[in-house]
């Protein structure tokens, strides 16, 4: 398994920050990273996610796996069959105190090929990842 994993603190009640990063249709107007998500925020939705690494679009249907509200979510994404090359995606919201939290953001990589995609595109995702939770801090924090 391969891991990319990120951190930010975040000036906002947890709150509010999952009210933001689960608001999939409002992503367009503050995400850089993942500029278009739909699909129902529930265990087993699917979602349709516009990524943009290196300025390169790639479309994803991930389904929900787990889902506890003010806290965290993940979702699992895989390329032609499970297997193959699957990622798992991960937000987690950690709370230090009332108006600040924690935001960890990251992906485990798994499959036949994840090794030698993981060396094509992890300097790339982590540096969306940092983009996108940059973005999340000050979308919460307005």
């Amino acid at each position: 398994m391969r891991n990319i994993e990120t951190e930010i603190i975040i000036y906002a009640s947890k709150e509010k920050v999952w009210s933001i990063l689960s608001d999939f249709k409002n992503y367009k107007n503050w995400n850089p990273f993942i500029k278009h998500s739909e699909g129902e925020m529930k265990i087993g939705g699917k979602l349709e996610n516009h990524i943009y690494i290196d300025d390169k679009k790639n479309v994803f249907n991930p389904t929900i796996l787990e889902l506890t509200p003010n806290k965290s979510f993940y979702w699992l994404g895989s390329l032609l069959f499970k297997g193959f090359f699957s990622g798992r995606h991960y937000f987690e919201i950690q709370e230090i105190s009332e108006n600040k939290v924690k935001l960890i953001h990251g992906e485990d990589f798994t499959g036949m090929i994840s090794s030698l995609v993981f060396n094509k595109i992890s300097e790339s995702t982590k540096a969306g990842f940092v983009m996108m939770n940059k973005a999340l801090k000050l979308e919460s924090e307005k």
